[in-house]
């Protein structure tokens, strides 16, 4: 399995939050991500069809490219998900956690803010993570509808982001907010545009810690490959010029991408 490909999923780009770390992190390394951008967003879905997206996508991964471990990098997958993967396959999966933690530690005004989606602040992870964690810290939650399908469509700036960042943040900073937790990955893309806007107000992208995470499960599995040239492969179930523009724009990687359907 050494040297077999790391999957990583998401429901459409944001994904790639997580990818540019882990591609920096980890430089001897095969990747195969996957946008299910033709069911993009997945934050308003039901949890079931969710479940059934995702398990296509890592049968994919696993009959087509012998995949070693995935990255379920989607707040919302793995809120609907991530339970029912590890009990289903034998290989190892990472999924994203709920930054409260840190947020809790870190916050001076005791006010944190998280925008996420409807599907993640719907999911058990979440909910019990700010029980455990959050006690001594106020939790103001927002659902960042609209922010995905623009960022989906290419905008990271510009009126339509600075309106929806103001509707939603503007309301957490007037509640004492000082630390913001992104719960969805695709807002890490949406971040210079968050201080520009918002410049007090303090960022935790849970994306570094996943990276970490996924290393030490290579590790405790004995997955690390040897030094070779690495090779990343890209999928998409939306258009494959939209994904290849967006990796370009956000990644500097110049990458032709193929549509599948799954």
């Amino acid at each position: 399995m050494n040297s077999s490909p790391i999957g990583v999923i998401d429901s459409g780009f944001g994904g790639l939050s997580v990818l540019r770390y882990l591609l920096s992190d980890l430089p001897n390394e095969d990747f195969v991500y996957i946008a299910d951008s033709g069911f993009c967003p997945y934050g308003r879905r039901s949890f079931d069809e969710i479940r059934q997206r995702v398990f296509s996508i890592v049968d994919f991964l696993i009959s087509e490219h012998n995949v070693k471990l995935v990255v379920v990098a989607c707040n919302t997958a793995t809120a609907a998900a991530i339970d029912s993967l590890r009990e289903k396959y034998s290989i190892p999966f990472v999924g994203m956690e709920p930054a409260i933690k840190p947020a809790a530690l870190s916050s001076k005004s005791k006010v944190v803010g998280v925008l996420a989606t409807e599907g993640t602040f719907n999911g058990r992870l979440f909910k019990q993570t700010c029980e455990k964690f959050a006690n001594d810290v106020k939790v103001v939650v927002r659902a960042g509808n609209g922010l995905v399908e623009l960022i989906e469509d290419g905008q990271t700036d510009g009126e339509e982001i600075d309106s929806l960042l103001n509707e939603y943040l503007a309301p957490m900073v007037e509640e004492n907010v000082d630390l913001l937790v992104l719960g969805c990955t695709h807002f890490p893309f949406l971040q210079p545009a968050i201080e520009h806007k918002f410049p007090n107000l303090r960022i935790i992208d849970p994306a570094p810690a996943i990276s970490k995470q996924t290393i030490n499960l290579l590790a405790v599995n004995e997955f690390h490959s040897e030094d070779k040239m690495r090779i990343c492969r890209f999928f998409t179930t939306g258009l494959a010029e939209k994904l290849d523009a967006f990796v370009e724009k956000m990644l500097g990687m110049k990458i032709k991408s193929r549509q599948i359907s799954l």
